[in-house]
Formats: structure tokens, sequence, C-alpha cells
């Protein structure tokens, strides 16, 4: 797969110049303003070299996250930052095809893998706001299974990148390379946010890269298991999740 390569690239010492820019503190102005002129310059970028970029600016600072879908972004991060953290959330609702994809990942891959758990239990939420929640209330269960632990878990660093793409939805379609994510006031990054799903696949046929399951198995796109079911013919990557929820997106991303 060939994509394509930057007409100008960011320098390492810009970070350096946003920290000054927002009086050393990483979270202000100067950041997001990085983060913005990366998302211009490095439109055109490939992947690893948008995560390049990011791992040489942010070092240990910088993580991926991964929902155990595939392995892609890992995978690609892995390849020029070694050991890089890949952090992951159980949210105690998912499918064991999940699970056991995150362990192989772990198992066989060079990435620290960091596993994020809720505050509670899913017996410990089921006593305080009543079984089956998700079905209930799908934005609080969301909230406090997925939003809180990230938040809490992204605390020590000060970029992201995530796996989101394009093509996926009509709320990703706007995604850029790399952006400002504000409510956690930090820089976050998709590096195969302008891949297709063709794209996805040959990157995977092409490296042997670990992927659910579940993928062969119906599911476009793999969440908690009481939330997520097949897709139809025709229907887009994400229409199985919360499928007649009026919910398309659980709150990480917007």
């Amino acid at each position: 797969m060939t994509l394509s390569q930057p007409s100008a690239g960011v320098e390492d010492g810009d970070f350096a110049d946003a920290r000054d820019a927002g009086n050393g503190d990483p979270g202000t102005g100067g950041l997001r303003l990085l983060a913005e002129r990366a998302g211009r310059e490095l439109e055109d970028a490939s992947a690893p070299e948008i995560l390049k970029w990011a791992a040489d600016t942010f070092g240990e600072r910088f993580c991926v996250t991964s929902s155990m879908e595939d392995a892609v972004v890992a995978h690609l991060a892995s390849r020029v930052r070694p050991g890089v953290d890949v952090v992951f959330l159980d949210t105690g609702y998912h499918f064991p095809e999940t699970i056991g994809t995150r362990d192989a990942v772990e198992a066989v891959m060079d990435v620290n893998v960091i596993t994020l758990t809720p505050r509670r239990t899913v017996a410990e939420q089921d006593a305080e706001y009543g079984p089956g929640l998700h079905d209930r209330d799908p934005d609080l269960c969301c909230r406090l299974r997925k939003v809180q632990p990230l938040q809490e878990g992204l605390s020590g660093y000060t970029a992201w990148a995530t796996g989101l793409r394009r093509d996926e939805s009509p709320t990703r379609a706007n995604t850029p390379v790399v952006g400002w994510d504000e409510r956690r006031r930090k820089v976050k990054i998709s590096p195969i946010a302008r891949w297709t799903q063709d794209d996805v696949d040959a990157y995977v046929a092409e490296h042997g890269v670990l992927t659910n399951p579940l993928l062969m198995d119906g599911y476009a796109s793999v969440g908690c298991a009481p939330c997520t079911r097949r897709v139809l013919a025709g229907e887009d990557a994400r229409a199985g999740r919360w499928a007649g929820r009026g919910k398309t997106e659980c709150g990480l991303h917007g």
C-alpha cells in the first residue's frame, strides 16, 4: 500500500517552541497551535511518518489507544517506537474474543499494553444504578465505563493516538490526522484517518497484524457485547453499535 508523502514536515523543536508559547504548560495555547499546525502539514503524510513525528515530539508522553478490534495502529506505532504504551479500556462488557486479542497483542508485539478499568465493577454498577444500565441509559454507561477511565488513564500523557478513519461514519468524516482534544487538553493523533477499509485490509495482510476474530463473523465494528451486533448488507461499519438506541458514538471522541 502506498500513501502520499508530506509536502512539508513539522520540526522536532516545535514542541519546545509550543511550550514556550504556552508559558511552559504543554496543555495551554501553544500546544493547541502545534496540533493545528501539524494537522495541516502532516495531512498528506503516511501513517508511519505521522506516528514518528508524534513519538519524536512527545516521547514517553505519547501513547496509542486500542479497542482491540485490530492492532493496526499499535503495530504501526511499534515500528517507529518499540515498546510504545498501548492503552486498552476493559469495560467489563467486552466479548471474550476482544480480551483474547488484547492478550495476543501483549504476547507477540513489541508494545507495553496498559489495561484501564472503570471505578466500579459491573456488579457494583448494577447495585448502584440497577441492572442493564447500557439499555436504559447508554450514554451514562459509556461515561462510567469508558469516558471517565480514559480521562484518568491519559492523565500522564500529552498526546494520544487513535484508529479513527474518515470512511467509518459521517460523524468521523472530518477527522484530522493531528488535532486538538479540547476536553482532555491533549494532542490527538489519528494516523490512519485517510485510510479506507481496503487500506486496512492490505496492511493486515502484508504484515500479519492481529485482528479480532469477530471481524470474520459479521461484526464490522467491535465494542461492548450488549451494545454490538453484526451488520447487515449495505450498512456502514458502525451500524451495529448501539443499534436502535439513537446513539452512534460512545463519547470518547467527542
